[in-house]
């Protein structure tokens, strides 16, 4: 890459989708944990 070479940085839509999605992943994983540990203890 060259010192001349334009920034690659994407479109600030782009980077609020994902980081949604980011945080929609770790919601999901905690979500997912919390279930277990409900249904382990029935």
């Amino acid at each position: 890459m060259l010192w001349s070479d334009p920034e690659n940085k994407p479109p600030k839509f782009l980077r609020e989708a994902q980081e949604m999605l980011r945080r929609s992943g770790v919601i999901l994983a905690l979500a997912m944990v919390v279930l277990m540990l409900v249904t382990g203890s029935r």
